[in-house]
């Protein structure tokens, strides 16, 4: 009977600064799990490696004295010591493994270009795998017994690497190093294979120099990090005078967290940072019974409707509007990217067209009771709902139109900008996904009261609200859901054209928006019966209709309030590095939002 072979284990574990590696790192042994026990023995190692983390710079000396002259200019900071890096690759069976294995190599990444070259290696050894199991016996006396089978092979050992974010494991960060026996031996390292993880952590940057705060408030200096480590929140104010170039750190330690002040005529860009767009609104004194609206993808062209008749549209991003059209009780209205094809529908009455921009208008001689209505980016393929009827769909740009789906409550709809996919919203039943143009629908999703509808450009990311309920949204073309926020009377939604930026209207309440896909909001604008909003592609330009009242304006703000007024705040684990580009204006070039978002004034 043939027995079972041992598996080749690798072991790793933290090396401290010493002999083997002067600034540490990480030991790599290796051998046969010759008890099966799954565990690598101490007896069992039969090859040990070493992954060291590289030495830093050391500074440059100051210049000679001229002759003369000036003094010589200071030497430049030593570069960072080299980023350590391991690679593994197969070993054919042969005089390194009998069985074959991995050859695991390791060395500093001199040309730092993340990857270890050949010539860059300054370490080998070799994860073998288990020799097949022996012969099986030979029968008893008599006839002679067959050879027993061969026993299987052993597992092969796998590592797996991945970055490590700075934080309570590698401080500036670095790669974390999973290893293990692939059990089922489908060439991936599973969660439940891992036996043992160890980390090759960053060394701090060798130009930081770093000051622990215990209390407040402190005037930075240029080029400097802050570790602010008290129960209460430390304010850090950005240095006076910086030179283009100049940078300033800041760390939370302590409960109390940070806040980073301004100095008159200085500002902190928030592009890119979690919660770093705030809303702001202002009204344009155009007022109406507003039902809805629709924008350009620059915001520049925008066209609102109003239930008792009056169609304005602008051309100028909303700082004036013009009355194109009366006479209609208008429920919803859609347009191209580009602002000059638009669509709009009334409660009982026609499709409406128009191909300049809403100066002139045609309609198909309809009569139905149109509740929405939706677009392609070019506007060739429409989509429009009658509530208590069908949906109805156009390739030719309302050209012709051909009915769809069944008679129900239909109240919302959005489209991708190929028009491919296709969400419709009921009143009181599901939501209806279309991935063929609107040929077909599918329910999705159980009854509610859905009331408004968004979809980023691809039509991967779909959001809809309920009245008196929460918003949802679909991440994967509609095919599943999950409701977020908390229940509201939600009227319509808009978004981004890559779906990460949100507005959100609530009837009687206040305007939302989320820069996280909905996964946090904040609250802005005052109190109304608000019914309608827009975006434009990037989500910065923004309109907001109530159901008595001004047309409203919104921006995303990309930066905090100039001058002393402004500020960004972190708490404790959230970290933030600033470099000063000039004209007042710091730019965030890293940062670690251990609370999702930072508190920007």
């Amino acid at each position: 009977m043939s027995q079972p072979s041992a598996s080749a284990l690798v072991r790793l574990s933290a090396e401290s600064a010493g002999t083997a590696c002067a600034n540490g790192g990480v030991r790599v042994e290796a051998g046969l799990d010759a008890d099966l026990d799954g565990t690598l023995d101490d007896t069992e190692v039969t090859s040990t490696q070493y992954v060291c983390h590289g030495t830093d710079g050391s500074d440059g000396s100051d210049g000679s004295d001229g002759s003369n002259g000036s003094d010589g200019a200071d030497g430049t900071d030593g570069s960072d010591g080299l980023t350590t890096l391991v690679r593994l690759q197969t070993e054919a069976a042969g005089a390194h493994c009998a069985q074959g294995g991995t050859q695991v190599l390791a060395g500093a990444d001199g040309d730092a270009d993340g990857y270890l070259d050949d010539a860059e290696v300054t370490s080998t050894a070799y994860v073998c795998g288990g020799a097949p199991g022996s012969t099986g016996a030979t029968g008893a006396t008599g006839a002679t017994g067959s050879t027993g089978a061969d026993g299987a092979n052993g597992h092969s050992s796998l590592l797996t690497f991945a970055s490590e974010a700075a934080g309570s494991l590698c401080a500036y960060g670095g790669q974390k190093i999973q290893t293990g026996v692939d059990l089922d031996d489908d060439g991936v390292l599973d969660a439940a294979e891992v036996t043992s993880t160890a980390y090759v952590c960053s060394a701090a940057p060798a130009d930081t120099n770093w000051i622990e705060l215990t209390s407040g408030p402190v005037q930075a200096a240029a080029n400097t990090g802050y570790l602010a480590n008290s129960s209460s929140d430390i304010t850090i104010t950005l240095p006076p005078a910086p030179e283009v170039g100049d940078w300033v750190k800041v760390t939370g330690v302590g409960s109390g967290g940070w806040t980073i002040a301004q100095n008159a005529g200085q500002r902190i860009s928030t592009l890119g940072l979690p919660g770093g767009l705030a809303l702001s609104w202002t009204a344009t004194g155009v007022s109406g019974n507003w039902a809805g609206a629709a924008s350009s993808s620059d915001g520049s062209r925008r066209v609102a409707v109003s239930s008792l008749g009056a169609l304005y549209t602008t051309n100028d991003g909303g700082d004036s509007w013009i009355l194109r059209a009366t006479g209609q009780p208008w429920t919803a209205v859609a347009s191209s990217s580009d602002g000059l094809k638009i669509v709009a529908v009334a409660n009982g009455g026609a499709i409406h067209l128009s191909g300049d921009g809403g100066v002139s208008w045609t309609d198909d001689g309809s009569s139905r009771g149109w509740s929405a209505v939706a677009a392609s980016a070019d506007g060739s393929r429409l989509v429009a709902a009658a509530y208590l009827g069908q949906i109805w769909v156009s390739s030719d740009g309302g050209a012709s139109w051909t009915p769809r789906a069944s008679n129900r409550a239909w109240r919302a709809l959005a489209s991708s900008a190929d028009g491919r996919i296709l969400v419709a919203g009921t009143n009181g039943d599901q939501l209806y996904v279309s991935t063929d143009y609107g040929s077909s629908w599918t329910a999705r999703v159980s009854a509610q009261y859905w009331w408004g509808l968004a979809m980023s450009a691809d039509g991967q990311r779909i959001y809809a609200t309920v009245d008196t309920g929460a918003v949802w949204t679909s991440k994967d073309y509609g095919e599943s859901w999950e409701a977020l926020t908390t229940n509201r009377a939600w009227r319509q939604v808009a978004c981004s054209a890559n779906g990460r930026h949100l507005v959100a209207a609530v009837t009687g309440g206040l305007l939302y928006g989320s820069d996280d896909s909905g996964a946090t909001w904040t609250s802005s604008a005052s109190s109304a019966n608000w019914t309608a909003v827009t975006s434009s592609a990037d989500g910065l330009s923004l309109t907001a209709l109530a159901d008595s009242g001004d047309i409203v304006l919104g921006t995303r703000g990309s930066a905090t309030t100039p001058g002393t007024s402004g500020s960004i705040s972190g708490e404790q684990g959230d970290a933030l590095q600033l470099q000063y580009v000039g004209s007042g204006l710091f730019q965030p070039i890293g940062y670690v939002s251990a609370s999702g978002s930072f508190d920007i004034e």
